[in-house]
Parts: C-alpha cells; structure tokens; sequence
C-alpha cells in the first residue's frame, strides 16, 4: 500500500522506499537535518527506534530515499495524517531532505513526486508539512511545487515535560 513503485530519474539516482538495511543512512540524514536547522544537539533518535518506527509489524512512519550511487543523498520521512473537514486520511511530511553538494539535482522535487504519487494512490486528500520561517530556499523550492501557505495556522507542541505535566493535571 505504502511501497512506491521505485522512480529512475535522468542521472541514474533511484527513488525508492526505505529499507532497513538505510537505517544508518536515514539517521546521519536527520542529523544534518537538524545541523542545518540549526539544532545540532537535538536529535535523540537511534537505529533501534527508526527500525521500531520504519519497520515492525505496528511501524508510524514511512521514508522514500534518493539513491546515488549505491550511497542515500536524500530522504522523504512522513506519516499518515487524518483530516477530519475532508474525512480523509492525508500525509504528513515530517523530514525531506537532501544533502546540500545534491541539491539542484532535481531530488527534492523526485521525493514530493513520489508522495503525491503515494497520495493519489491511496486516495490522501493533502500532502502538508512546516517549514522554518528562515528557510527561503526550501520556501521558495515549495512554492515551485505549488505548496500554499496556511498563514493563519500557528503549529503548537508540548514536548515530553510538558506531556508529563499535562498528565498529571486533574481532568
């Protein structure tokens, strides 16, 4: 259902769902992620949870790579999402990322193609994710693409304090 028909792009690179045997390379992908957004020591993740979270039986996420080479440049990692206005399940971009000597090279747009395609696939009704306000490359990259803005929407979060103090409030 979630597989995607693997996509060969003009140079040779492959788009093609993740593997198990990517794990390490998923991971050193997050982490220069979080390097570029500018929050090196946040990443916390490890190969034992992006294997529970990618590839058991009960896994939350799913991840499209770009392969170069016999070496992964580039990842799309995302989950399903629910709306419930249209009443349909939709995708949720949590990461898309390219190594920086890659982009340019038609990558980010290869990983969004393969999403949408997942999406009409499926019958997903949306294909949404953030993106930093000082991002203007991947900013204008997304508009490219077509991707709108919800301006009026301000993403909220409780982090795992916070989820411990929510907890204990009576109800």
């Amino acid at each position: 259902m979630h597989t995607l028909e693997p996509l060969t792009l003009a140079d040779g690179a492959l788009v093609r769902t993740a593997t198990d045997q990517d794990i390490p390379a998923i991971l050193a992908l997050i982490q220069a992620l979080a390097d570029y957004e500018r929050e090196p020591d946040a990443v916390e993740n490890t190969p034992e949870l992006l294997e529970q979270a990618l590839f058991a039986d009960d896994s939350v996420a799913f991840c499209h790579v770009v392969e170069q080479q016999d070496a992964v440049v580039g990842i799309a990692l995302w989950f399903r999402s629910y709306s419930t206005w249209t009443g349909l399940t939709g995708i949720w971009l949590e990461d898309l990322f390219v190594l920086p000597e890659h982009r340019g090279s038609g990558y980010g747009r290869a990983l969004l193609v393969s999403l949408a395609r997942v999406a009409q696939l499926n019958g997903y009704g949306r294909l949404e994710w953030t993106v930093l306000d000082w991002n203007e490359p991947s900013i204008r990259f997304y508009r490219a693409m077509g991707a709108q803005p919800m301006s009026e929407w301000t993403t909220q979060r409780l982090d795992a304090v916070a989820i411990d103090r929510v907890a204990a409030l009576q109800a």
